[in-house]
């Protein structure tokens, strides 16, 4: 619409002027060389245009005549380049195909049409890295330096082969080199970083994330973290050497991450040990806050040398209150009561954390807790061995390894803060041992073994106890009144000794029983594990050979 009203203005204004003409006639008279020539100033302004539009036109002819050779080469040189363009193009669609023969060949004729564009030489380098070619990917990427517009690219490439031939040293350098052409690479920075962390420089890690945190290469919280990070892995590198130095990281690393566990732990160490005891266990509480852990607890209860047990067990106390319900918080609570001596505190500690399935560290705690108050060694090898079979407990875990100490870098894969607390994927699906079977031991009041004489079980083949396999003799039928009295429970006296199997290779006694059979020890059902015979067993299997007749 803009160009109809421009056309039609230009129009109006020739018209216009042609008016404007007309109605002022005059006379031009020319004379040149002897030649005379009169005419009216409407033809004469007619005669200039028609002169104008030949000089024009008689130029146009001259350039065009001229400027042949220079037309033809520079068609050759279009149809080259267009040919160069489409084989890169086809080069690096056979790459992304994975197709080495066909990129091979689109390099080859990428460099006889286009030579040494900066495309041609990326598309030789990475047919040459696609086919195996080390060496000539190298020298691409090595005719890449000459050019500025290519040469970080270069030396990103000769970073990669470098690390690929396990050359680390000609790595850092390329790195290096790429930081000072162009600091804002992100991927040379986190070479760098990377290569500092796993030399164990710390100080010059942190140089490095404080240079990608101003570069906006990395989010705030996430340097942050990362500053938190080295500041604790130099503060545990210089504990025994430079105690006022890592004293100095450590209370920087719980500023700037307050949840790092490694931090606040060794920051809450070393303040007890100079006597600092409210600052300690301020730190150590902000750091229970954010996130449990058993090396914050045990920390927070040693926070005062030389404490009885009772203030342990209050200290422990306070600390179960800042996290309710919290596992670590009543683990370490159970702890404390059974040093403490107060069995019904650790009982009732331990009894919600059971309920939803007892851990290692809970079925620990719960043998502990037997030892100590009862002397129980049937209830403590019972405990013992559902720890065999409990869901393992939170550890540090990174890249599928699972560590007992928190480490700044990952020892797989060389990554910084790699490490969570968290329990080991391996473990996440573990089944939890019965509720019932589990909580029996926390009652006082519950029996240990409740025994039927009409409900026997063969022990399993795989406990290497047991003598081999045998027949049961089924005892005589009995009156009502006896086999009422023989089906309740009697009480269990004072464990005896356990009476130990027959060797496999003892011949068995005779049997005044009928037949010639051999019989296997009879067990009864227990509250305990079934493959953890107890001394409470043995002295059920004596009661019950005046009924049973046991072989073997």
């Amino acid at each position: 619409m803009v160009r109809v009203l421009l056309y039609l203005l230009v129009f109006a204004c020739l018209a216009v002027g042609a008016v404007w003409l007309a109605d002022r006639p005059g006379e031009v008279s020319i004379l040149w060389q002897g030649y005379r020539i009169e005419t009216s100033v409407a033809i004469a302004a007619i005669g200039v245009v028609v002169l104008a539009m030949l000089a024009m036109l008689a130029w146009a002819l001259a350039r065009f005549v001229l400027g042949l050779p220079s037309a033809f080469s520079f068609a050759s040189r279009a149809r080259r380049r267009a040919r160069g363009f489409e084989a890169v193009s086809r080069g690096m669609v056979a790459i992304g195909a994975g197709d080495p023969i066909a990129a091979g060949r689109h390099a080859v004729d990428a460099r006889r049409f286009s030579g040494n564009e900066p495309l041609t030489l990326l598309l030789e380098a990475q047919a040459a890295q696609l086919s195996g070619d080390r060496g000539r990917a190298e020298a691409a990427f090595k005719t890449m330096l000459d050019k500025p517009e290519t040469r970080v690219l270069g030396l990103r490439g000769l970073f990669v082969e470098a690390r690929r031939r396990g050359d680390m040293t000609a790595a850092r350098a390329f790195a290096d080199d790429a930081v000072r052409r162009s600091p804002s690479l992100a991927w040379a920075n986190d070479a760098l970083l990377d290569f500092h962390t796993s030399a164990g420089d710390w100080q010059a890690a942190r140089t490095a994330v404080e240079r990608r945190a101003a570069l906006r290469l990395a989010e705030k919280a996430e340097a942050k973290r990362q500053r938190a990070v080295l500041l604790a892995a130099e503060a545990l590198q210089a504990r025994d050497g430079e105690p006022e130095k890592a004293l100095a990281a450590a209370l920087e690393a719980t500023k700037l991450a307050p949840s790092l566990t490694p931090a606040a732990v060794l920051a809450g160490r070393m303040l007890a040990e100079r006597g600092d005891i409210r600052k300690a266990s301020k730190i150590l509480e902000a750091a229970w806050k954010e996130v449990s852990h058993p090396d914050i607890a045990a920390a927070y209860l040693d926070v005062r040398s030389g404490d009885s047990a009772q203030d342990r067990l209050n200290r422990a106390t306070t600390l179960a209150k800042l996290r309710p319900a919290d596992p670590e918080g009543v683990l370490a609570l159970a702890g404390a009561a059974i040093h403490a001596r107060d069995f019904a505190k650790a009982r009732t500690a331990l009894k919600p954390l059971l309920a939803g399935g007892a851990s290692v560290r809970a079925c620990l705690l719960m043998a502990e807790l037997e030892e100590a108050e009862h002397g129980a060694a049937g209830k403590v090898r019972e405990w013992l061995a559902r720890a065999t079979r409990a869901p393992r407990d939170a550890a540090w875990v990174a890249d599928g390894l699972v560590s007992d100490q928190w480490l700044p870098v990952s020892p797989i894969s060389g990554r910084l803060d790699a490490f969570v607390w968290t329990v080991p994927p391996a473990t996440l699906g573990s089944h939890a041992p019965a509720l019932d079977d589990v909580l029996a031991d926390l009652d006082d009041s519950t029996p240990l073994i409740e025994a039927r004489a009409e409900t026997v079980t063969t022990a399993p083949a795989s406990i290497p106890a047991m003598p081999p396999p045998a027949t049961i003799v089924e005892p005589a039928p009995k009156p009502p009144e006896e086999a009422k009295s023989a089906a309740e429970p009697k009480p269990v006296a004072e464990p005896k000794p356990a009476v130990e199997p027959a060797p496999a290779a003892a011949k068995p006694e005779a049997a005044p029983a009928k037949g010639d059979a051999r019989a296997t020890p009879v067990i009864f059902p227990v509250s305990h594990a079934p493959d953890d015979p107890g001394p409470e067993e043995a002295q059920i299997v004596e009661e019950k050979k005046a009924k049973f007749r046991i072989f073997g």
